[in-house]
């Protein structure tokens, strides 16, 4: 069991949260409800998944939360990204938010690798990048 307010990535992704917020708010107020309620709770469950895994009574039981934060992760950045197509999310927002999402990510993986005990692929390589890294 670990302390939540001393993980990196929990930090991260609660500062993340309440940005998204702030964001979602600069929606229109019609026809984008579900993309606002989405943002929210992908935003949300990062750093709530976190924050429930850290009260896990296993290494093992930790990494699967942490992997449904990473999960959660890669919704928020196809949502942000929905949002830039739709022109609701500005350029510049989708890149400082999305980019904020791939750190959290980031730092996630790696806590759950550690937790895990393991070296592994960064979160972000596909199973192809990862071949040609270790055999190119």
């Amino acid at each position: 069991m670990q302390d939540y307010h001393k993980i990196r990535a929990w930090k991260e992704a609660h500062a993340l949260a309440i940005d998204i917020q702030q964001l979602t708010r600069t929606l229109p107020r019609t026809g984008y409800a579900s993309l606002r309620d989405q943002m929210m709770r992908s935003a949300q469950s990062i750093a709530f998944t976190i924050v429930e895994g850290s009260g896990a009574a296993t290494p093992k039981e930790f990494a699967r939360f942490l992997d449904i934060a990473i999960k959660s992760s890669s919704e928020l950045e196809a949502q942000l990204e929905m949002g830039l197509a739709y022109g609701v999310v500005t350029d510049r927002d989708w890149r400082t938010h999305s980019a904020r999402v791939r750190a959290i990510r980031k730092m996630t993986w790696g806590l759950r690798q550690k937790v895990l005990g393991k070296e592994s692929s960064k979160p972000d390589e596909r199973p192809s990048q990862r071949k040609r890294r270790t055999n190119g």
